[in-house]
């Protein structure tokens, strides 16, 4: 391997909205158009019952709780994460949907505190209060100086990458995707003159894999991100797991997957790193039973380091986290095992094996 390591900071699903927004400083109106649920107090409330009362003393880095520490402590040189909210006030919700995710502008400061360098919004929920609810998103983040990928106000704008310089002679092209088998409706795809995601389909992904090929041939280090996959299950669908071999082929150093609830195989390819799903990492889903015996309550940090100079896979820091009160903490020892045993089990066939690594797991290839 050539160069010195760059290290990116990957996560899962950040939901910053319903019940997690009612924690912060400006919430909104907490009438939420559920089926079931019409309040989003009521998911703060669940998360009570299992675990004990929210402190009321909270301000805009509550649901990160141990995050900010550990992320200054390993110091990546990017930052990327999923924004799987809204950043609206408007009401008008889209009918059809099961739920809704928004949270108020103001309470942006919430999401800064991760000190994001690529927010990405190709998921199903970034316009679940229609196109104007993705302008005020848009809007919102720009005037936060926080840089999107995968959504836009037209397919140009959310096609385009994101550049990064992690460091002095590194460029970092960040993509943002969303495939349709993580829910994401087909007239939400962003199109020459009309609002959206940045959607994979006929005429989306041949030109996107040109683009990510461009940029290499051009010396970047290349990361598509991308909302794919069901919530629950551990292998990934063949045709999820073929969409990121397309990439990887086409020349991404990483496919950042997300969408499953819970963390999901990691895979390598031509020495390059697959992560089929990340899992959560910030929610209001701490209370909602179901499928406990997936551990959705744990939660990992990624922490991916490649060789600079052709981008291969050196390894990857995983730190585990579990919510509690809805706050992010570090997990016990015992749940860490849980975590290892099961990556390790369902990582392996895809040619990744997960250690023990002092504080934290260590996930590399196998051979």
């Amino acid at each position: 391997m050539g160069g010195e390591p760059v290290s990116v900071f990957l996560c899962g699903d950040v939901m910053l909205g319903r019940g997690v927004d009612q924690l912060l400083p400006h919430p909104l109106d907490p009438a939420i158009p559920e089926q079931y649920v019409h309040d989003a107090r009521v998911y703060v409330a669940l998360a009570e019952d299992r675990n004990g009362a929210v402190p009321r003393d909270r301000g805009f880095g509550y649901p990160w709780g141990d995050v900010p520490e550990l992320l200054e402590a390993a110091a990546p040189q990017a930052r990327i994460l999923n924004l799987e909210t809204a950043v609206t006030c408007h009401d008008a919700f889209l009918p059809g949907k099961a739920v809704h995710y928004r949270m108020h502008p103001d309470n942006l400061p919430a999401l800064a505190v991760a000190h994001p360098d690529v927010c990405v919004l190709a998921n199903n929920h970034v316009l679940d209060y229609g196109r104007r609810g993705l302008a005020d998103t848009l809007a919102a983040l720009s005037a936060a100086g926080l840089p999107t990928a995968g959504a836009g106000a037209d397919l140009g704008t959310a096609g385009a990458p994101v550049t990064l310089r992690p460091g002095p002679d590194v460029r970092l092209s960040v993509f943002g995707l969303a495939a349709e088998s993580s829910g994401v409706p087909r007239d939400w795809a962003a199109t020459a003159g009309r609002s959206g995601v940045h959607l994979a389909g006929d005429d989306t992904l041949p030109r996107l894999l040109t683009a990510v090929a461009e940029r290499k041939r051009a010396g970047d280090l290349v990361v598509v991100s991308v909302h794919l996959g069901s919530n629950w299950g551990y292998p990934p669908a063949r045709s999820d797991r073929a969409l990121a071999h397309a990439l990887v082929d086409a020349g991404a150093d990483v496919v950042h997957g997300h969408s499953s609830h819970h963390p999901r195989p990691l895979e390598l390819r031509r020495d390059r790193l697959v992560l089929h799903g990340c899992g959560d990492l910030v929610n209001d889903y701490e209370g909602i039973g179901g499928q406990e015996h997936y551990r959705d309550d744990l939660r990992l940090l990624y922490l991916v380091e490649l060789d600079a100079g052709d981008g291969r896979l050196r390894r990857v820091r995983l730190i585990p986290l579990r919510s509690r009160r809805l706050r992010l903490e570090r997990a016990p020892a015992q749940d860490a095992r849980w975590l290892r045993d099961t990556l390790d089990r369902v990582s392996r066939p895809y040619g990744i094996r997960v250690d023990p690594g002092g504080d934290a797991l260590m996930a590399r290839p196998t051979a």
